[in-house]
């Protein structure tokens, strides 16, 4: 137990060397040392991550304000270098205020204001909203099912619709359609979007809504964002004692999340 230091949370114990009066006590040893050390190698990943995603807007902004300085320009072309040098700043921002979100909701700080949520409602003002982008990409948006009500913070379930749909939108190839289906049970409330997307092998699905995690880990992340709105997701729902949960088929993935009414 002494030589298990940050370097060698692998260690553990050996119940069958112990007297059978401690065997109970390094087994539960153990246990806790499982999750200290998946929960550090979480933090570990996570601090690198955040240093990946950080460091490519920042070096954005030092090549563009380097070139624009490199020779006298006219007005206009300055204001192209600062508006494009604003698109870095607003991706920013976004990214440290997600981060911002999850630390609170990492030390039970997010205090939903519990209010009746129509579900249908909340999720007909967001097909209105991604109208115009689900348009340009040839993507329908189906609801199906009744109003239901769940009890939670408005903006909270807006937010976490929000990243689900846009989720579902940006995956879903040219022609095809995102379904969201609502339904409810004695005491929640189901809600499923599901979009045509290639598999995803089950060894990912569980990591799905983990921060900056990717299925595929040479892809960039492009116009994906900075990876935390899954997180985000699964943090609002279980602030409001409710889970979420992703499947997959060979040409559908299906996020469902649940809600007590």
């Amino acid at each position: 137990m002494r030589r298990i230091k940050s370097d060698q949370l692998y260690i553990r114990l050996a119940p069958e060397a112990v007297p059978a009066e401690l065997t109970e006590l390094a087994i539960s040893f153990n246990d806790m040392l499982d999750r200290i050390e998946s929960v550090f190698r979480r933090l570990s990943n996570f601090s690198a991550d955040i240093a990946h995603e950080m460091r490519t807007p920042i070096t954005n902004l030092m090549t563009q304000t380097e070139v624009a300085l490199s020779q006298v320009r006219s007005v206009e072309q300055y204001r192209e270098v600062l508006y494009s040098n604003l698109e870095e700043y607003e991706r920013m921002a976004k990214m440290v205020s997600d981060m911002l979100f999850l630390a609170q909701a990492d030390n039970k700080l997010l205090k939903p204001e519990m209010v009746a949520v129509d579900l249908a409602d909340e999720v007909r003002g967001l097909f209105d909203y991604f109208e115009a982008w689900a348009e340009e990409r040839a993507v329908a948006l189906i609801l199906a099912g009744p109003d239901v009500c769940v009890q939670g913070d408005r903006l909270m379930i807006r937010r976490a619709l929000s990243n689900l749909l846009s989720n579902a939108i940006r995956h879903t190839p040219k022609g095809a359609a995102v379904r969201v289906s609502i339904s409810a049970t004695d005491d929640t409330g189901v809600l499923r979007v599901q979009n045509p997307a290639s598999a995803i092998s089950p060894e990912h699905l569980p990591h799905l809504f983990d921060r900056f995690y990717r299925p595929d880990s040479s892809r960039q992340r492009g116009e994906d964002g900075a990876g935390l709105g899954l997180a985000i997701v699964k943090s609002i729902v279980e602030a409001h004692g409710g889970s979420v949960s992703a499947s997959s088929s060979e040409n559908l993935i299906t996020f469902e999340m649940i809600l007590p009414t």
